[in-house]
């Protein structure tokens, strides 16, 4: 579902009007009231729902609503796509039950204007990653391809580093809400499945799943930062077989 647009474009809904822009709020694509109809609707047959929210404004509507429509129900795992905007106080509302799937490179791709747009108050609940994790107790972690570049190196590189690809800034965008390399490496996999319920399936390399898994050239866990991103892989295997 979404919720509302993009904050590049302004779309983005926002309590506030826009710091760089007067009289702009950004635009809700689906009311508060129509998301609660949706949700009960998808509760109701146990499926899953995930909500595509950028603004606070956007953000604080869809975690109102699959906080009060998840009250009763067991492991749901709904899924607030990007959760870009937050206001620090409404940060609580994630949990075991609302998990956040978030895209890292979109801090690093936003980091050179999104003040301007925001103001200086508004941006202590952007890209709160670190922070995020420890209200849900895990992360999701995509490209949002194509977006952004399909590049799962770059994905990794700007969760630990908070850098672009040219190691701007010194000391990284808001380096706090950094993840560390585990952190980032189970976001981009065994969370990330969990966060599908595919965590029996994939995810991990263990007897009795798909065999899905990537070598890499050098040891992501250990090699300096700055080499992160030119990372090449030698091999990928799918379901056990090697396709490159």
């Amino acid at each position: 579902i979404w919720a509302d647009g993009a904050l590049g474009s302004r779309g983005a809904c926002m309590r506030e009007e826009y710091s760089d822009q007067a009289g702009q709020f950004g635009s809700m694509i689906t009311s508060e009231s129509e998301l609660k109809t949706i949700a009960l609707r998808i509760a109701k047959v146990g499926y899953q729902m995930n909500t595509h929210a950028i603004g606070d404004s956007a953000n604080i509507s869809v975690l109102r609503v699959y906080s009060d429509v998840l009250k009763n129900i067991d492991d749901p795992r709904w899924k607030v796509e990007h959760a870009q905007i937050i206001r620090p106080s409404d940060l609580d509302y994630f949990s075991e039950k609302i998990l956040p799937s978030i895209q890292p490179t979109h801090a690093t791709s936003d980091m050179y204007w999104v003040e301007d747009r925001l103001g200086a108050e508004r941006i202590k609940g952007a890209y709160a990653y670190k922070t995020l994790l420890n209200k849900s107790g895990i992360v999701a972690l995509g490209t949002d391809f194509p977006v952004e570049e399909v590049n799962p190196m770059h994905t990794f590189y700007s969760a630990v580093a908070r850098k672009d690809l040219k190691n701007y800034p010194e000391g990284g965008y808001q380096k706090e809400e950094a993840l560390t390399r585990e952190e980032t490496l189970k976001g981009m996999t065994i969370w990330a499945a969990y966060s599908n319920f595919e965590e029996h399936e994939k995810g991990s390399i263990e007897v009795g799943k798909l065999a899905d898994f990537t070598v890499l050239e050098k040891d992501i866990m250990t090699i300096p930062e700055d080499e992160i991103p030119n990372i090449k892989v030698a091999a990928t295997f799918i379901n056990g077989e090697k396709v490159y």
